[in-house]
């Protein structure tokens, strides 16, 4: 199920999402001092692209250099992918079909608000740590 979920995110929103993702990626390692945030960019295109089966989870040492990385964050490039994860998601919700896909993106907003200091981690593997 896992598989068809991530197919069909795939065609009607995770490319585009992704997209905007390496866009703001690239944007952010061409300004040598916020490439932390364009590899956290990068890392979150990936989640954009294949999100069912995968979940966030926060980094237990995560301090105040990620409080304050993602407050720059938010400023410069989350608010527009969040908004992105918001119209995409009111989008899928009006469909039956597509309810499941517009709660994934949903779920996307705060990891595109706030994405120092969280984890991208299987399913399955959060699971067998509980």
């Amino acid at each position: 199920m896992r598989f068809l979920l991530n197919l069909i995110w795939l065609v009607l929103c995770g490319f585009w999402m992704a997209i905007g993702y390496v866009v703001a990626g690239i944007v952010c390692c061409i300004l040598i001092v916020t490439i932390p945030f364009g590899i956290a960019s990068f890392r979150i295109a990936a989640y954009a692209l294949w999100p069912f089966g995968r979940t966030t989870v926060s980094k237990p040492d995560a301090g105040t250099a990620s409080l304050v990385g993602n407050v720059i964050w938010i400023v410069f490039a989350g608010i527009w992918l969040a908004i992105g994860h918001i119209t995409t998601g009111i989008a899928m919700c009006i469909t039956i079909i597509g309810i499941p896909l517009g709660i994934a993106s949903f779920k996307m907003v705060p990891i595109s608000l706030m994405p120092l200091g969280v984890d991208i981690v299987p399913v399955d593997a959060v699971r067998q740590a509980y």
